[in-house]
């Protein structure tokens, strides 16, 4: 990352990895400060929106009178709606540039957090779901699209690195707020709290995100144009590669964040309260992973970065797979295994966003960015949903462990293929 005294930005491929911005754009440290806290708070808001209600579900089941599973959905839906909403943002923003895009997204998701105070039941609640999901889509694919348009290779790392430090208050802090919420009104406070903070990112986006896709980089794309894009971007392993083993990896972190709420408060009995203290404190693993990976670029290269955390995701999830089939896993044991988990996803998610985005031209970073977040969102969600298809219809700690290892599993198995393709 460049300091105040830094020469000017050179052109994108050179040796200081940083791509050539629009003119309006100047990488100094108060710019790039503003430009983290910015995009930290757009891609913190599914996040947020994905935790926040997280200690409300026995709740929420409740009131709505539904089961455990049509309360799940509400997450499932959110996720799909995460995957649709990117594939159609994306490219979008590589034909309109990415702040309009962005600014429509997020004006649709503060409308449809209000929404979901009202909800008569859980239908129209996954109904509601699905469109915020789309909404807040716009956050996370132009976030990516953005660092892509400024930057490259390390410098790309380093500034992911230091954007999941504040990504990684979102769900660090939303379930403990969460929690304290329902202390003191009931589960639509949290949304409320979102509509707040989404007005507020549209402020922040308006007065001080820049447009990084310079006119004449910008490629509208018709179906037949935006389907070869897709086709080329599938075909190629070194893209794809990454992007299934973040997917993968997504779902077995997507499906601990789905399944933690009921086991934890299930089966080792602990109250919303202490679940959501336990979930902070396997957030810390992940921010410290994440920190790490950032202390490490330069001296380890991206892709052994890359598989010393999918190893870590591995141990762990087996360990407490085996743990939980025994039935001698405690809550804390439970708790830090998970925590080791998160801690691996700190260094899976930069360096495999940046291995499958790095080699892929401005023009198309959108579609890029949309694609893989698609995909990430659905393998996540699909696999998380594979928890509750027990014969009970809940989630168990050896279901939710079983699941997990399996997409770690297939994840190091993506990596593999990446592997093989670099040296190829």
């Amino acid at each position: 990352m460049q300091s105040p005294k830094s020469p000017p930005a050179t052109p994108a491929g050179s040796a200081s990895g940083v791509a050539a911005p629009p003119p309006a754009w100047t990488p100094t440290r108060r710019s790039v400060a503003l430009l983290v806290m910015v995009l930290g708070v757009l891609t913190a808001t599914g996040p947020l929106a994905t935790d926040m209600y997280l200690p409300a579900f026995p709740q929420i089941t409740e009131e709505l009178g539904a089961s455990e599973a049509q309360v799940g959905l509400t997450l499932t839906a959110m996720m799909l709606g995460l995957a649709v909403g990117q594939l159609v943002i994306g490219p979008m923003s590589d034909a309109f540039g990415r702040r309009t895009p962005l600014l429509i997204g997020v004006a649709v998701f503060t409308v449809t957090s209000v929404l979901c105070v009202f909800v008569p039941n859980v239908t129209v609640f996954i109904g509601l779901r699905f469109v915020q999901g789309m909404a807040g889509a716009a956050g996370a694919v132009i976030g990516r699209a953005v660092v892509r348009d400024l930057f490259k290779g390390d410098d790309a790392v380093r500034f992911f690195s230091r954007l999941a430090l504040v990504m990684m208050l979102a769900p660090l802090l939303a379930p403990l707020a969460g929690a304290q919420l329902l202390l003191v009104g009931p589960w639509q406070v949290s949304f409320w709290v979102l509509a707040v903070m989404a007005a507020i990112s549209f402020v922040l986006v308006l007065v001080w995100l820049p447009e990084s896709l310079p006119v004449q980089e910008r490629r509208p794309q018709g179906p037949r144009r935006l389907a070869r894009t897709v086709g080329g971007l599938v075909r190629q392993a070194r893209f794809m590669g990454p992007v299934l083993t973040l997917g993968l990896s997504f779902g077995m972190l997507f499906t601990y964040v789905s399944a933690f709420s009921f086991v934890s408060q299930h089966e080792f009995g602990a109250s919303p309260q202490t679940y959501a203290w336990l979930f902070a404190i396997n957030s810390l693993g992940m921010m410290a992973g994440t920190q790490t990976n950032g202390l490490l670029v330069g001296r380890v290269e991206t892709l052994r970065r890359l598989g010393l955390g999918l190893l870590l995701a591995l141990v762990s999830v087996v360990t407490l797979l085996v743990l939980a089939l025994t039935g001698v896993a405690t809550l804390w044991v439970t708790v830090g295994l998970l925590a080791l988990m998160m801690f691996s996803v700190g260094f899976i998610f930069p360096n495999s966003t940046v291995t499958a985005l790095d080699g892929q031209p401005v023009a198309v970073a959108g579609t890029a960015s949309a694609l893989m977040g698609a995909l990430q969102f659905t393998l996540g969600g699909g696999v998380a949903a594979l928890a509750g298809m027990t014969p009970s219809g809940e989630a168990s700690l050896v279901s939710m462990a079983a699941v997990m290892a399996g997409a770690s599993v297939l994840s190091a198995l993506a990596f593999v293929w990446t592997v093989r393709s670099k040296v190829r």
